[in-house]
């Protein structure tokens, strides 16, 4: 009976123990990254699944576009000369057989001489596994840094690894099932204490801020990669560095106002039928009136528009910033004159227009370069004629001219460009001010403007493409990637051939008869959209295409920045 009783308490204290290892290995695996960093965070990125998000982005339009083979072999040239491509792909081989769930890359302080970073990932199997990899980059490091010193530092029941090359410090520790980093030894040591629930004080970590909570609310599930950004440490260091150099308030301190108000940024981005999908969140309070979006100028919209944009932008408030600038020149600064001496204020013009702008532009198969409208809704057409009339006036000594045809004034006169010949023209109806490249495009604009229908809001592409996001109510935005591509390659296809022809070491570095026709690129290109709206404590904007709003900016920027590099090549 005794050795029963024995057996069965054996049972139950190991059964006891087993529980409390696996729940203790369980709340450890689960934890969030956001429950090891300081509340006063000021940068996050995380990614919850590496390999997870490397199967999606195989799967979606713009890695499909890559890896067409005319495509491919029209890159082998150039990617050959990148010696660095095959360290790439052996070091992220070598990640993905860590599977790493978590990742995550913070910015916890700017105090100091250099920023503190901190970053880790959690991996499945053992520290000695995970080690064989990431000891290879910790020797990579040493390697190209002969003069760093490695230390181990024991710290509790935690072995840290620190190497030190002044000034860059690097502190590395295991933590099953996390391999955590960071660039300050105190930092590191207070994650892993946070890690095994040693912190002083837990709700002083990043999960228990309030905003960052609000923030990540918005955050979908089955996200790929997100980002958080506190502002108000941003603001913060600013006004201490102004104050240091005992530098004055800026003149337009809006701008500054509004970063103070936003509480949080954060942006995420998921894979959605092979597009990217795009969530940007910024907790702030409303800026703009109770004015809605109307996308009025849809109607101006033609089967050759490619781009269309409608913003809440209102002008009058813009004067009053605009009139507070020091050292703003050129036709601004005549404008801003011209209308302070015509007595013109921002009431005047809130009366005289409505405060949406809209731009579009179309770009016909047979025209080298697109042709772009700018409107304005009006309200007042007599007070929008004086404003109209003094925003000539403050480009003297030019010459205008001014008709009138069934009601409506048009304004232009002639470009002294010698290459492309304009002639800027504004139309003023009664409903609406349109600018234009010349008075054809004006006058056509005006009549589409008349109609309640449009080319571009019926065609089945933009209908599909507006469709998938939430109706906006600030911002709206969308590029038909395909038409735009089309519309480039038959433009810059033949300078690109000219140009290769005059400078034969181009050909070294790519071989531009091999560039893939249009039709090979389009098929994987989509329409961009984005919708902006007011969501209860903060703006929500939305992007979905095959890359979005954001990643379109940013690549418009390098290919100018790469198109100037080799304009210079060139010896142009």
């Amino acid at each position: 009976m005794r050795r029963i009783l024995l057996l069965a308490i054996t049972c139950a204290v190991v059964a006891l123990g087993g529980w409390y290892i696996w729940n203790l290995s369980h709340e450890t695996w689960a934890l969030s990254a956001s429950a090891l960093l300081p509340r006063e965070t000021i940068f996050l990125a995380q990614m919850p699944d590496l390999n997870r998000t490397r199967d999606q982005w195989h799967h979606s339009d713009l890695y499909s576009l890559y890896r067409e083979p005319a495509v491919q072999d029209f890159l082998r040239k150039p990617l050959a000369n990148l010696s660095s491509g095959d360290a790439v792909g052996r070091t992220l081989s070598e990640i993905e057989h860590l599977d790493p769930k978590s990742v995550f890359l913070a910015l916890t302080s700017l105090k100091g001489k250099s920023p503190t970073l901190v970053g880790g990932f959690r991996f499945r199997g053992r520290p000695e596994d995970a080690e064989r990899v990431i000891g290879k980059w910790r020797s990579q490091i040493l390697e190209k840094n002969p003069g760093a010193k490695r230390e181990k530092i024991k710290y509790g029941r935690h072995e840290i690894e620190l190497l030190a090359a002044t000034p860059f410090t690097l502190a590395t520790a295991y933590d099953p099932p996390w391999f955590l980093a960071a660039t300050d030894l105190t930092e590191l040591k207070a994650l892993l204490d946070r890690a095994e629930g040693r912190a002083k004080n837990s709700q002083e970590t990043l999960s228990k801020d309030e905003s960052y909570r609000t923030a990540v609310s918005r955050r979908p599930s089955n996200y790929a990669l997100s980002f958080y950004l506190q502002p108000k440490a941003i603001s913060e260091r600013l006004a201490v560095l102004r104050a240091a150099i005992q530098a004055p308030p800026p003149p337009n301190t809006r701008t500054l106002s509004v970063l103070e108000q936003m509480r949080s940024i954060s942006d995420a981005m998921r894979f959605e039928n092979g597009k990217i999908h795009d969530l940007l969140f910024v907790g702030m309070p409303k800026v703009e009136s109770n004015a809605t979006l109307s996308r009025s100028s849809l109607t101006l919209g033609t089967r050759e528009t490619f781009f269309y944009l409608a913003t809440l932008l209102d002008l009058g408030d813009k004067m009053k910033a605009l009139n507070q600038v020091a050292g703003i020149g050129g036709i601004a600064q005549k404008i801003s004159q011209v209308f302070a001496d015509s007595g013109i204020t921002a009431d005047d013009w809130k009366a005289a227009f409505g405060p949406e702008l809209g731009s579009l532009a179309d770009w016909p198969s047979s025209a080298n370069w697109p042709f772009l409208l700018v409107t304005v809704p009006v309200l007042d057409m007599a007070k929008a004629g004086k404003i109209a009339e003094t925003i000539i006036r403050a480009d003297e000594p030019t010459t205008w001219t001014q008709t009138e045809k069934d009601g409506v004034r048009y304004f232009s006169k002639q470009s002294s460009g010698n290459l492309i010949s304009v002639t800027p023209t504004i139309a003023l109806s009664d409903r609406i001010l349109i600018i234009a490249l010349n008075p054809v495009l004006a006058e056509e604009a005006v009549k589409r403007s008349l109609g309640h229908t449009s080319e571009l809001a019926d065609s089945q592409t933009y209908k599909t493409a507006a469709r998938g996001l939430p109706a906006p109510s600030n911002f709206f935005a969308y590029l038909d990637t395909a038409v735009l591509y089309s519309r480039l390659d038959a433009s810059l296809r033949p300078i690109l051939m000219l140009a290769a022809a005059f400078k034969p070491s181009v050909a070294s570095n790519v071989d531009l008869a091999k560039i893939p026709s249009p039709e090979v690129i389009t098929k994987h290109l989509s329409p961009i959209v984005t919708s902006q709206r007011y969501d209860r404590d903060g703006y929500v904007v939305e992007s979905l295409g095959p890359i979005t709003l954001n990643d379109a900016a940013i690549g418009i920027a390098a290919g100018l920045l790469t198109f100037r590099a080799g304009g210079k090549a060139l010896g142009y």
